[in-house]
């Protein structure tokens, strides 16, 4: 049939052009020399925002960071907003210097929610009118000590937004986390550092970006409230004509979940809320992709097109027309043992990039080699559990709900800072 062989054709170049794009992606960042920024006067004056919520046991490490930063640091100001808080997080930020402002909203929840009143809040009080941009973390993050001196480097240079390298302060704790964290880090040094490299725009995280006073007022403050409000915010600008720049020497380490049922809960948020962001915005992404000839959107495409369901409508849809005698129930089969074929291929690809992505960030990894082969060998089951979460997230009404993080003082296990990065790009 027609509609069947239309969405085979779909799929293969969907998935075939996603697979070769991050093939490319991979070569460039091996090969090519990285983009680094000349270095820069530090005479900008920064707002540093944080939703907390119940964050009484890491957020004080972070303040710290950022009071011990290379950056002046009477050019940056801590603002917290104690988002539905029942622990001591307010009392902590204050007692280190901290603004804090309190919310109490259990209908709207959500972290994209508690920006919106944080900077409403610095808006009506003329606060927000003393910052040349705004930096956004999460609270149970780590910065390098050179952090705010490389971003300042890249605001300078021209970018209205900005993202930085994102590690993992307990990458080697078990499987669960050294999934994530590589998956970050992946992220970061194949796929940012090379659209950085090809001139295309890079997307924000949840946490380590900023944007600049400019930004904040076009959006009125913080106006994204989808499940993965980074994603839509970083659509919303490239819909604007925003490039997002990504400076790798900006190092920023955060706390990766533990139990599998927290990842699990975690990534069914995201890949809800990438259905969402599809839903609002993939329409335009593709007007703009072809009237503007745009490569940022031909590639955000790619990210947010829903393969899963996809491939769904794709097995529901050879199901009946077999039932039907449209077709053959034998076609059917052999279309889905393609696909097992495809997941097969899958695994051992994902393998690979573990594999790649820990021999090429060795010095940013805090593990040891034997922890770091199982967790090779680890990966591509992390990875795979995409499948029913994505599935799930077709039908499941996913939530914000916080992940409680351990913190203490442990200090980021690697030996990483931003002169090394920058002495190794240069070597490259």
């Amino acid at each position: 049939m027609l509609l069947l062989t239309i969405l085979d054709i779909l799929l293969i170049v969907v998935g075939g052009v996603g697979m070769g794009y991050q093939a490319l992606c991979i070569l460039i960042s091996l090969f090519a020399k990285p983009v680094v920024f000349p270095a820069a006067p530090m005479d900008k004056r920064y707002a540093v925002l944080i939703s907390a919520r119940n964050e009484e046991a890491v957020i004080g490490n972070l303040i710290r960071d950022i009071q011990l930063q290379s950056y002046p640091t009477d050019l940056i100001d801590i603002w917290v907003v104690a988002d539905n808080c029942t622990d001591s997080t307010a009392q902590v930020v204050r007692d280190l210097g901290g603004n804090v402002v309190e919310r109490f909203d259990t209908t709207q929840i959500g972290k994209g929610y508690a920006l919106t009143y944080l900077l409403n809040t610095m808006i009506e009080s003329r606060a927000a009118d003393a910052y040349d941009a705004f930096f956004v973390f999460d609270a149970d993050n780590r910065l390098d000590e050179h952090y705010f001196e490389e971003m300042n480097k890249g605001f300078q240079s021209g970018f209205r937004i900005l993202t930085s390298y994102r590690n993992s302060v307990n990458l080697s704790e078990n499987w669960v986390s050294s999934g994530s964290a590589l998956w970050f880090i992946r992220e970061s040094r194949f796929l940012s550092a090379s659209r950085m490299w090809l001139g295309n725009s890079c997307h924000v995280g949840g946490t380590g970006f900023m944007f600049s006073q400019s930004v904040m007022r076009r959006n009125k403050g913080w106006k994204f409230h989808l499940l993965t409000e980074d994603l839509e915010f970083t659509m919303d600008s490239l819909l604007h004509g925003d490039r997002i720049g990504y400076v790798g020497t900006a190092i920023l380490y955060d706390e990766q979940p533990v139990t599998f049922a927290q990842s699990w809960r975690q990534r069914l948020r995201w890949s809800k809320g990438f259905l969402q962001v599809f839903r609002y915005y993939g329409p335009a992404l593709v007007r703009r992709a072809i009237k503007e000839r745009d490569f940022a959107a031909i590639d955000f495409t790619l990210l947010l097109c829903p393969f899963t369901l996809l491939t769904m409508i794709r097995i529901a849809l050879g199901a009946i027309y077999a039932a039907f005698g449209f077709v053959t129930w034998q076609s059917q089969l052999g279309s889905l043992f393609n696909w097992v074929n495809g997941i097969v291929y899958s695994i051992i690809f994902m393998m690979a990039l573990a594999a790649l992505t820990i021999v090429v960030e060795r010095k940013q990894i805090g593990a040891t080699n034997k922890e770091l082969f199982a967790y090779v060998l680890s990966f591509p089951i992390y990875m795979l559990s995409y499948v029913p979460i994505s599935f799930q997230a077709v039908f499941a009404k996913a939530e914000w709900k916080p992940i409680e993080h351990k913190g203490g003082s442990a200090e980021p296990a690697v030996e990483s800072s931003a002169e090394q990065h920058a002495v190794e790009s240069a070597a490259q």
